[in-house]
């Protein structure tokens, strides 16, 4: 699938191709490209983004699984209404709004996934594990962790789950920014991606 505004093949829209809100996090383009490597993604994969924010990961696996189905799940309204619009803004149609609250809202999705994506979050352990429950055999799992406490608590998930075949990357990346007259270096803020397979 391709779109207007993003006519190619690979992953990494830039940030500023998105509509955004103030206060809304956003995952930045070379985040986003580690935990679209992370999830190994088919044409049909069934992708549950858990806490979507801006839309940024619906909008990137809509577009890379033409056959495949996004659920974006957000608990706020009005956010929900802001990944609709970069959906709408990429022409991306196989993404699945779900306003509400995870783990509460994971038993009422109709397609189950085969693909988990969780970027932080308070409540990690208690949604992971809901996650891994409805998550196919085979299946892969991508959490982030911007602290040492969600790193902490996603490690500590990963080995209680039993999640097989583990990586952890830490993301260390600088952006050529302009600032006056000159040009120079400003660091992506760290971030650990945690991703895995279910076996059994």
């Amino acid at each position: 699938m391709s779109s207007p505004l993003w006519p190619y093949v690979t992953p990494g829209i830039p940030d500023d191709l998105f509509e955004r809100l103030p206060g809304i996090p956003m995952s930045q383009r070379e985040v986003r490209l580690l935990l679209v490597s992370h999830l190994r993604l088919c044409s049909d994969s069934i992708l549950w983004d858990i806490g979507a924010g801006t839309g940024t990961i619906p909008v990137e696996a809509g577009l890379l699984c033409p056959k495949g189905r996004i659920v974006a799940i957000e608990r706020d309204e009005e956010v929900a209404s802001l990944i609709r619009r970069n959906c709408d803004r990429f022409g991306v149609k196989n993404v699945e709004i779900v306003e509400g609250s995870a783990p509460e809202c994971l038993a009422n999705i109709q397609h189950r996934p085969n693909r988990v994506c969780l970027e932080g979050g308070r409540s990690i352990k208690t949604i992971l594990k809901a996650a891994w429950e409805h998550l196919d055999l085979q299946g892969r799992v991508v959490v982030t962790a911007s602290s040492l406490e969600g790193l902490y608590a996603a490690s500590e998930s990963f080995s209680e789950l039993q999640v097989r075949n583990i990586e952890v990357v830490q993301s260390a990346m600088n952006r050529l920014e302009k600032r006056g007259m000159n040009q120079t270096f400003a660091s992506v803020d760290p971030i650990f991606v945690l991703s895995g397979e279910k076996l059994e």
